[in-house]
């Protein structure tokens, strides 16, 4: 086959061979086709795509690499049209970093050029909270290993495989070999073993970030001494209040960084990032407000919007469901809610309270109006839990009263003491069995103070989700005394060498009930306490940003 028959297209869709193998991922079948014909990476397809981007489009990493090595740069360029932008683009959403920033590196300005679906690379990057540390929360342990673990930024070249020729026979006659294989397996079982404990899944978090933040750095160059025409042709504003919604912090500081004047950045509604972040509940960027000096907090408190809605309508305003869906029941969701709203209103003036919208409102009727149904769902929420709760309380209540009564051993016919007095496992059945009977009796008075409640906005923020925490913890200690009581009435009762292998499993299986209520409720209880007594999401620290 002649080289000029690779150019051949098929009728459909004016894929060439190339193409064709581009889009399945074949990269030995692509670099003998390249290695015939070097023009083949320049031909494009009938809606003018290059093979690179057609591999990148599919999400074939390892294919897009390759071909991006021996793409020729000026075919990316921004003068070319908008193959260049639209590679970059899509290179961030599948996460191929490392390819969007060596061809920025080259082509600083296609950061702010038009691809194919009109989207400029900035725009793109603004809707993708993952690739960046704020875009996700780590639990502590997770948290060590992201700030242990060491990584390098490799460039795109660096990544690519190489199948044919004479490394693949060389390949070939290495896998014959014992020692390449026992090594291979080795590092299987270490791959294995990192993605066993989250070091593997750590490692590319971090590497991800760091691409991501030095990916930004590349595009805040490149706007940084931009004509307001400019940065409107490129979405820059778009992209500001993009990453408000998504709740980028890192992209709002470097690029607000490197042009200050996008610090008044707005939405179509006339909205400022400080109004779209409460608007979305992006916490994160409501706490660069306390960074700003005093001038630039005052001009961005007292901004409204094209209803003349000021920030404390926008807090009354309800959360979007991706925000709310997060939070576990109505009732946290309310009381989140009712945290928004306390924050922003001790931050803005006193006057705020007052000031009616166009519609009339003011922002606690606007708050009272959004969230009735919410309230009503976190009063429906709070019932069916404390009813079902009721129930297993008093039934704790009722066994563990007369078992009090009903001694392990019987008592002495002259003393009415109990036989088993002195044995220390009476002493802990007696007093698990009466901390079970008080913390259950305790549990019930809760949960029937949460059925008989007044209801109101503001219970929902501390008094309610009180009441459930003494409630659950208190059922949770009632189960695991019963549990204990129960254990040490069978060891009483089988304090026998022929019965001693029947203890320990009946007390391991004494433990299940108390390990299920774990696993079902005590992470709901662990919510509702950090939501209502924890540090709170909000950040106050004072550290000059603006």
């Amino acid at each position: 086959m002649d080289k000029e028959d690779l150019e051949l297209k098929e009728e459909l869709a004016q894929f060439t061979p190339l193409a064709l193998a581009c889009l399945d991922g074949f990269i030995e079948i692509a670099q003998c086709m390249i290695h015939k014909n070097p023009r083949l990476v320049c031909i494009v397809n009938e809606n003018g795509h290059l093979p690179v981007l057609l591999a990148a489009t599919r999400g074939k990493k390892e294919m897009t690499r390759f071909l991006y090595s021996v793409t020729p740069s000026e075919e990316l360029a921004p003068e070319k049209g908008p193959n260049g932008a639209t590679l970059v683009s899509t290179c961030i959403v599948k996460q191929m970093l490392d390819v969007a920033l060596d061809i920025l590196e080259k082509h600083p300005r296609l950061a702010i050029s038009s691809g194919k679906d009109n989207f400029t690379p900035i725009y793109v990057l603004a809707q993708m909270p993952k690739l960046f540390p704020s875009g996700g929360s780590l639990w502590f342990w997770q948290r060590w290993i992201y700030y242990c673990t060491n990584v390098r930024l490799r460039r795109a070249h660096d990544q690519i495989p190489t199948y044919i020729g004479e490394n693949s026979s060389q390949q070939s006659r290495q896998s014959d070999n014992i020692i390449v294989n026992v090594l291979n397996q080795l590092h299987g079982m270490v791959s294995h073993l990192l993605d066993f404990l989250g070091i593997k899944n750590m490692h590319a978090k971090k590497l991800r970030n760091r691409q991501a933040i030095k990916l930004l750095k590349c595009i805040s160059c490149t706007i940084k001494n931009l004509k307001v025409e400019q940065l409107d042709e490129s979405l820059v504003y778009q992209a500001i209040i993009q990453a408000v919604k998504h709740g980028i912090v890192e992209f709002i500081t470097e690029i607000i960084d490197s042009n200050p004047d996008l610090l008044a950045s707005e939405d179509f509604s006339k909205r400022n990032i400080f109004l779209t972040a409460i608007l979305h509940r992006q916490e994160k960027i409501f706490g660069l407000l306390h960074r700003l000096d005093n001038l630039r907090r005052i001009q961005m408190i007292s901004h409204v919007d094209m209803f003349e809605n000021n920030m404390l309508h926008l807090a009354g305003m309800l959360a979007p469901p991706r925000q709310l869906d997060g939070i576990s029941g109505a009732a946290l969701q309310m009381q989140r809610e009712l945290q928004w709203f306390k924050e922003v209103e001790s931050v803005v003036p006193q006057t705020f309270k007052d000031v009616m919208n166009k519609d009339g409102k003011k922002p606690c009727d606007l708050f009272t109006e959004q969230h009735a149904s919410l309230m009503k769902d976190g009063e429906k929420w709070m019932k069916e839990i404390a009813n079902s709760s009721t129930f297993v309380a008093a039934l704790i209540v009722t066994i563990m009263f007369a078992a009090a009564f009903t001694i392990p051993g019987g008592t002495n016919e002259k003393t009415g003491m109990p036989n088993f007095l002195q044995n220390p496992l009476f002493m802990l059945f007696i007093t698990s069995d009466a901390i079970s009977l008080f913390s259950a009796t305790t549990s019930v008075l809760m949960f029937l103070g949460i059925m008989t409640s007044q209801y109101a906005e503001s219970k929902f923020l501390t008094r309610l989700p009180t009441k459930l925490i003494i409630g659950l913890s208190t059922l949770f200690f009632s189960i695991a005394a019963m549990m204990i009581s129960f254990s040490a009435a069978l060891a009483i009762w089988l304090n026998d060498p022929s019965t001693k292998y029947v203890i320990l499993p009946l007390i391991l299986l004494a433990s299940i009930p108390v390990s299920l209520f774990a696993l079902l409720l005590f992470p709901l209880l662990v919510e509702i306490f950090i939501s209502t007594y924890g540090p709170g999401i909000f950040d106050r620290r004072i550290e000059r940003w603006y």
